[in-house]
């Protein structure tokens, strides 16, 4: 690693990472002692870094289910441990099956006590600050706080919002019922966030004073970035709250889906608002806008994830990594966890991220017809791709119309840009090794092999492997579905690509892919889907932003501003981003969706019937789903129990108490 690179990275680390001391704590938590760090430079760098190790970003450390739960989970090490909430979706899966699940429990009041904190000691310390380095600390303050409430409004509702430390409230010997606070509303709760946000929006600065702090430390952009995610959830959840049956004292008071239709308004104008000042006033811009080509343009998708920070000017906050430490606070574990099984680095467990073909499928070709319409993997003459097989390991009926390919590679030849950047393809090309990826095959005389470790011989003479190779070092799809411990193969056809670093790491903590957290494409579908679902806002603008984004993937046509182009526009644009599941909250899609349902997957099958030997890609139902029956989630559950009710009396959300 280059000496620049390292330094920005240091100091990303600084800003986001170093969060294991809690500064304000080395003494009492008072003011005083807080004080005491503002006094020196480094002492507000200190405490500034422990504030943005506590911001609660759902990046490549954040474990949303399991006994493994919370932010920052670096000490996991089992096969199971890390997993992103797009596995949770219809997106994608852990190899070895991953069920739909509530994320992780969140209930920060610590750190909330400490942004408190940290807003009154840079009050108190405004005497020793320049009125700059006080205006900004204190917006800082805000957008911390605000991001901590927001990861508390989408998983509880309203919660209890407080705004000060209570250190004075206290009173020794009384039952100090006084600080027992109760739930705000929901609204009163993103409303807060979102006057949270203003306050940081006055004296974040534009630009940070050089490129290595940027995009680690919150500029005003990244606070709007944030107003304008926090706004069209709000928007969301009250416009389709209604889709939802639920009842008891928490829906009555409006502590959970309490935001009404009506009031979903002035959530979407908020939100185009915050946008538009971003659009309009940031310089920022896209990540190489003008491809020559699609072949170009999946180029460019891929880098924009590897590019350092001055490459990007798309980037508006994003948090850093070590790579060369062996510390839990530093690298991470992506790589290690997610390569293909043929490049394994000596870490015990790989290709452990599946992607559906559920997505796969909504990646357009390049017709270009000027509709946006979608294109499935072509695997029948007749057009028929529907599933016809929901379990294959039995057999299926090998005489229906399949196409037969060269190479299942080359079904996928004129898909969008944007997918081979970000899904791992099978049989294609990844560090220059073909990824193999096949999961049976079809003897001369017809006899079928599916998931089984064996081989045959063809009409050439030649012998084929059920995997697709000998060895099962040598293939990276379906081997050991039974073996969740042993599961390193892709188990729906696909892997993840996107943030996969292209030179390897070694085992371990050691990927420095840096996590982006807001980028300028997510702000452009925010503001086209407000504007869809409100009709508030400037169409035209809407509709040239999701058609720039079409115009980066290498798209010639000029697509319509629906609210179908824009979702599915935003599900290949932001795929593995850890949006689809808040996406699928937000707008109470969840419980509908999944209803005994399994995700999809395609089995690459050899068909040696032909001479040559062809492919045929089989459509069924993913293993895991399939043979646990599907995913079924309750309307209740877009929500999570209010823990610790013993003690802070507090409402419960419905159906929990």
């Amino acid at each position: 690693m280059n000496i620049q690179k390292k330094n920005f990275i240091v100091f990303g680390l600084l800003l986001t990472l170093f969060a294991c001391t809690d500064t304000l704590e080395l003494e009492p938590l008072d003011k005083i002692s807080g004080k005491v760090l503002f006094e020196t430079e480094g002492g507000i760098k200190t405490v500034v870094a422990d504030m943005y190790g506590r911001i609660p970003v759902e990046n490549f450390w954040y474990r949303p289910s399991g006994n493994f739960s919370g932010f920052n989970n670096k000490n996991a090490e089992s096969a199971g441990a890390m997993i992103s909430t797009d596995q949770l979706t219809d997106d994608a899966c852990l190899s070895h099956g991953s069920d739909w699940s509530l994320t992780a429990g969140y209930w920060p009041y610590d750190d909330i006590r400490y942004a408190n904190i940290f807003l009154e000691t840079v009050e108190a310390s405004k005497d020793n600050l320049s009125i700059d380095a006080y205006n900004r600390l204190m917006s800082e303050g805000h957008f911390f706080r605000a991001y901590i409430y927001f990861g508390l409004v989408k998983r509880y509702g309203g919660v209890p919002v407080i705004d000060k430390s209570l250190d004075d409230e206290y009173q020794p010997g009384s039952d100090n019922e006084n600080l027992y606070i109760p739930r705000s509303t929901e609204k009163e709760t993103f409303d807060f966030i979102l006057t949270d946000l203003h306050e940081a929006v006055k004296y974040l600065p534009e630009f940070t004073p050089s490129v290595q702090e940027g995009k680690f430390r919150a500029t005003k952009w990244a606070a709007y970035g944030l107003m304008s995610r926090v706004a069209l959830f709000a928007a969301s959840t009250g416009k389709y709250n209604s889709n939802v049956n639920v009842a008891g004292e928490a829906f009555e008071k409006k502590l959970a889906f309490g935001i009404s239709s009506a009031e979903a308004t002035e959530y979407y104008e908020k939100c185009i608002s915050a946008s538009e000042i971003i659009i309009n006033n940031s310089g920022k811009s896209l990540y190489k806008a003008n491809p020559r080509n699609p072949l170009e343009a999946a180029i460019n998708f891929f880098d924009l994830f590897h590019q350092d920070i001055s490459d990007a000017n798309e980037i508006i906050f994003k948090q850093g990594y070590i790579a060369e430490a062996t510390a839990a606070t530093q690298g991470h574990r992506y790589d290690g966890l997610n390569t293909p099984h043929q490049l394994n680095q000596g870490y015990h467990v790989d290709g452990r991220y599946s992607v559906s073909l559920d997505i796969v499928d909504l990646f357009e070709d390049y017709t270009d017809d000027g509709s946006g319409s979608i294109a499935m993997v072509a695997t029948r003459t007749d057009g028929n791709e529907s599933y016809a097989f929901t379990d294959i390991s039995d057999g299926f009926d090998a005489d229906l119309p399949f196409i037969k390919y060269d190479s299942p590679l080359d079904a996928f030849a004129d898909k969008d840009a944007r997918l081979n950047a970000s899904v791992i393809l099978p049989n294609s090309s990844w560090r220059n090794t073909e990824i193999i990826i096949q999961g049976g095959l079809i003897k001369p005389a017809g006899e079928q092999l599916i998931f089984v470790n064996q081989s045959a011989v063809g009409l050439d003479g030649n012998t084929y492997y059920v995997y697709g190779a000998a060895g099962n070092s040598l293939f990276s799809g379906f081997y050991g579905l039974n073996f969740w411990q042993d599961c390193n193969y892709y188990s729906t056809g696909f892997g993840v690509k996107k943030y996969l670093s292209t030179e390897g790491v070694e085992k371990g903590r050691n990927s420095d892919a840096d996590w982006i957290d807001i980028r300028l494409a997510e702000i452009y579908l925010n503001y086209a889907e407000a504007v869809v679902e409100s009709g508030s806002g400037n169409a035209s603008k809407a509709q040239d932003l999701i058609n720039a984004l079409r115009q980066r993937a290498g798209h010639t046509d000029y697509i319509p501003l629906t609210l179908e182009n824009v979702l599915k526009e935003r599900r290949v644009e932001l795929a593995f981003e850890g949006h689809r599941y808040w996406d699928l909250n937000r707008r109470r899609d969840t419980h509908e969706l999944f209803q005994n349902f399994t995700r999809k997957s395609l089995v690459p099958i050899l068909d040696l019937r032909e001479n040559p030997p062809k492919y045929i890609l089989v459509r069924t139902n993913q293993y895991h789903d399939e043979k646990s029956g599907g995913i079924t989630v309750y309307d209740h559950q877009y929500y999570r129990p209010i823990p610790g009710r013993n003690t802070n009396n507090l409402i419960d959300n419905p159906n929990y108490n």
